[in-house]
């Protein structure tokens, strides 16, 4: 639950326990001099983000709706703009594994130097287990070695029928020896 008011912001994390709320958490916050001059439509996005960002800690690893009384929140969804923001907003968020899911792996180690272009994803491997804050635990297909990784390293693979890695064309950045 959360509320915007001219001043303030307010968030509640609450649990339902049966068909009664129990309180976990309680947050608020005030206005700084420009969120005062906010429309009222952008105080309770406002709120929103407070909320989220507040409650963080305890809503990884699981699944949120957010729903809103605000009529005005809800004209901004059939509204182009927003729904364009709303779209792009929607394709960066965090991706949510699943164990046994064919992930790829980037690789920040990787050297563009010893003469060949390669993928920065390697992989594929296979998801384990996913812990809260993010941590993914998966094992290699071939070599069968379990390890932790952040979740913004991975991507889900996408495979084909009789997928087979293989190397299909390879260039080489050697300069061509000219005689003198």
């Amino acid at each position: 639950m959360f509320d915007a008011s001219n001043y303030a912001l307010r968030a509640v994390l609450a649990q339902r326990m049966g068909k009664a709320p129990h309180v976990i958490y309680y947050a608020s916050r005030t206005l700084d001099a420009a969120q005062v001059n906010y429309t009222n439509t952008e105080k309770e996005l406002l709120a929103i983000v407070f909320a989220l960002d507040k409650f963080r800690s305890y809503l990884l690893g699981s699944k949120l709706i957010v729903f809103s009384d605000h009529a005005a929140l809800k004209f901004l969804l059939k509204n182009f703009k927003e729904k364009t923001k709303l779209i792009h907003d929607k394709m960066i968020s965090r991706t949510h594994f699943s164990i046994g899911q064919k992930v790829l792996l980037y690789n920040s180690h990787l050297k563009l130097m010893p003469r060949k272009l390669r993928s920065r994803w390697i992989g594929p491997f296979v998801v384990t287990d996913v812990f809260p804050h993010g941590a993914v635990e998966i094992k290699s297909e071939s070599s069968q070695n379990k390890f932790k990784v952040n979740g913004h390293r991975l991507k889900i693979f996408h495979a084909r029928e009789g997928y087979q890695e293989q190397t299909i064309e390879e260039l080489s950045l050697h300069d061509p020896f000219q005689p003198p």
